[in-house]
């Protein structure tokens, strides 16, 4: 039987921890939230979540939780947290990112590192957030513009096709490669009878040359991570031994984590034992290699006209807009934050690059969701101010059109405890909803 096979590379995986695996099998799975601080800091979300507990050991900001299903909670629709396995958390810890860096998040969706290497860069540098299955692609965009990230560029490209274009360019990157998901066996009890030793085998020879690809990509003196969930050494160690026999220009080096247990000697491992259901992660340093000759992204200001008309739009959604390198491409427009960061991107196939404002319909600017989601509520004129746990915020995160108890008239923030949510339009005291359709819920309940 397979899960026979699979207990077994277990015990000679762990020696002496076997026992300890065996005590959590049959356990519930952890849970945990990761706190937006793009959004809202720990000390103050955490007071309004009954269900929080304890801090993780994975991330200065992730808290185990006591509940199930949360996506329809009106502070993770408004972005303020991330549902998210705990020692999911631990890949970017280890990756050690700092404000202003250039960061490649090469198998990036969901989205779950990628919002915390936003974090983590607190709306400076550059995240580049890859995908290359094109559904999986939108939805990391969709959580990549529901936590307010603003500095990202989401593309949907081959890691060997996007990496040689950015030899060198980027100063961390982060492979959390696809893998055989050993560590997801307790969140979903029925995967483990899809198991296999060939297809870890086979997942193991795709992370090899994802792994190559990143390479490439990493400028000199640059630090990558690679990681998995899975439990399997030949796709963890097996791998980094491989890929340091074919690349020594790179060294593996001390993750500077404690928690969980030493593999390679200066990688580690979560077992559930330690807290979060399962993960591998190393970190490699490139000694030489070539820096990035590559062109910069070339800004095209929008004409007069199409200026004229967003400058009007901003000013009156906006008390002080401040919006700088605007462009319109087929109608949509956008803003980039780091542009001065951007290598050229003529012919990758990119979702998104920066921020996206609006759309011009009709001879007029219908703005976006993402305008919203970037900004705080004080930077809009007009705000519906709102509790998590008001009836009005319920009806207008499920789509309501929502009467008004105060006078106002033109495009509104809807704000949910201090921060933005979505949007609005105030007509004669009528509130028209303007939360994307494909985000409505109906309300949550604990």
């Amino acid at each position: 039987m397979k899960m026979d096979e699979f207990f077994a590379r277990m015990k000679a995986l762990l020696g002496e921890d076997y026992d300890r695996f065996l005590e959590t099998v049959d356990k519930p799975a952890y849970k945990a939230i990761r706190v937006n601080t793009l959004k809202m800091q720990p000390e103050e979300l955490i007071p309004l979540l009954s269900f929080a507990g304890e801090q993780v050991p994975f991330a200065e900001d992730g808290y185990y939780v006591s509940v199930e299903k949360l996506g329809k909670h009106p502070l993770h629709h408004a972005g303020a947290f991330y549902v998210q396995e705990p020692s999911a958390m631990s890949a970017v810890t280890a990756l050690g990112v700092e404000p202003g860096d250039k960061v490649l998040d090469l198998c990036a969706a969901p989205g779950g590192k990628s919002t915390q290497i936003a974090s983590r860069l607190s709306g400076t540098g550059l995240l580049w957030a890859n995908e290359i299955v094109r559904p999986r692609a939108h939805i990391l965009l969709s959580n990549i513009e529901r936590m307010g990230v603003k500095n990202a560029v989401v593309s949907n490209m081959s890691p060997d096709v996007l990496c040689p274009r950015l030899e060198g360019f980027f100063d961390k990157i982060l492979v959390d490669a696809p893998c055989s998901g050993e560590g997801m066996f307790r969140k979903d009890k029925e995967a483990i009878f899809e198991w296999s030793v060939e297809h870890s085998l086979a997942c193991a020879e795709r992370q090899k040359a994802i792994l190559d690809s990143a390479a490439l990509a990493l400028r000199p003196d640059g630090v990558m991570v690679y990681s998995t969930c899975t439990f399997s050494r030949d796709e963890n160690e097996g791998v980094i031994e491989h890929f340091l026999l074919k690349h020594p220009e790179f060294e593996l080096i001390d993750t500077g984590c404690r928690f969980g247990e030493p593999a390679l000697g200066k990688a580690r491992r979560v077992y559930p034992f330690n807290g979060g259901e399962g993960h591998f992660f190393a970190k490699l340093r490139k000694k030489k290699g070539k820096s990035y000759r590559g062109g910069m992204y070339v800004h095209q200001e929008p004409d007069r006209d199409a200026r004229a008309a967003i400058d009007r739009f901003i000013a009156d959604i906006l008390r002080n807009p401040n919006f700088r390198h605007l462009e319109v491409i087929n109608d949509r427009i956008l803003s980039y934050p780091n542009i001065e960061l951007l290598p050229d991107m003529e012919g990758m196939n990119i979702l998104r690059a920066g921020v996206k404002l609006g759309d011009f319909k009709k001879g007029r600017i219908e703005p976006h969701h993402n305008l919203a989601t970037s900004l705080t509520p004080y930077e809009f004129k007009r705000r519906l101010i709102m509790n998590w746990d008001d009836e009005l915020c319920a009806r207008y995160i499920s789509g309501e059109e929502l009467e008004l108890d105060f006078w106002i008239e033109g495009w509104a923030v809807a704000t949910v405890n201090g921060i933005t949510l979505g949007l609005g339009k105030a007509v004669n005291g009528r509130f028209k909803n303007k939360y994307p359709k494909g985000l409505r819920t109906l309300a949550w309940k604990d």
